[in-house]
C-alpha cells in the first residue's frame, strides 16, 4: 500500500496523487495518531484483499476456475452453468488436477454409493461438462480421458 504525505492540500493535488497509484493521501499538518490508523487500515485491507495466494476453496487450471465457496465455474472469465452432479464431478477432478480417477472412483465419490456398472452414467456427465467448458469438446483442453483408466483435469 502507498500512502502519500504531502503539503499540497488542493483537491486537484489529491486527485492526481490517487490517480498515480496512491492508496491514501494525507496532507500536512496531520495528527500522528491518524497516520498510524491509516497505515493500520491499509495493512488490514492489503492482508485481506491484496494477498496473491489463491484461496484454498478456489481451484484453477489455465482459464478454468472453480470457486467452491460461491459454487461458480468460469472459463476465461465467462460463467458456466452446471448441474449439481456436473459441478461435483468437475470439482473432484479440478481439486486433484493431474490425478486420474477411474469411472468407479468418480461415481463413488460423487454419488456416495457403490458403483455398479457406472460407465454410461459418468461418460454422459463428462460429455455434458465438456460441451460447457471446452472450446472444442472433441479436442478437450481441460477434461481429459486417460484411455483404459479414467478421467482427469489437466494441470495447466
Amino acid at each position: 500500500p502507498i500512502i502519500m504525505l504531502s503539503a499540497k492540500s488542493e483537491d486537484t493535488d489529491k486527485i492526481i496523487g490517487l490517480n498515480m497509484g496512491a492508496d491514501d493521501y494525507i496532507t500536512k499538518p496531520f495528527n500522528p495518531l491518524e497516520l498510524i490508523a491509516r497505515v493500520k487500515s491499509q495493512l488490514r485491507r492489503y492482508t485481506k484483499l491484496g494477498s496473491l495466494e489463491t484461496p484454498s476453496n478456489v481451484y484453477q487450471t489455465g482459464g478454468l476456475v472453480i470457486d467452491d465457496e460461491q459454487k461458480i465455474v468460469t472459463v476465461d472469465g465467462e460463467e458456466v452453468k452446471l448441474t449439481p452432479v456436473q459441478y461435483k464431478i468437475l470439482r473432484l477432478l479440478a481439486a486433484n488436477a493431474g490425478k486420474v480417477f477411474s469411472i468407479d472412483e468418480i461415481y463413488e465419490k460423487v454419488w456416495n454409493e457403490a458403483a455398479f456398472s457406472p460407465e454410461n452414467t459418468v461418460a454422459v456427465h463428462i460429455r455434458k461438462i465438456r460441451e460447457k467448458i471446452e472450446i472444442n469438446p472433441k479436442e478437450p483442453k481441460y477434461l481429459k480421458v486417460v484411455w483404459g483408466i479414467g478421467y482427469k483435469v489437466e494441470k495447466l
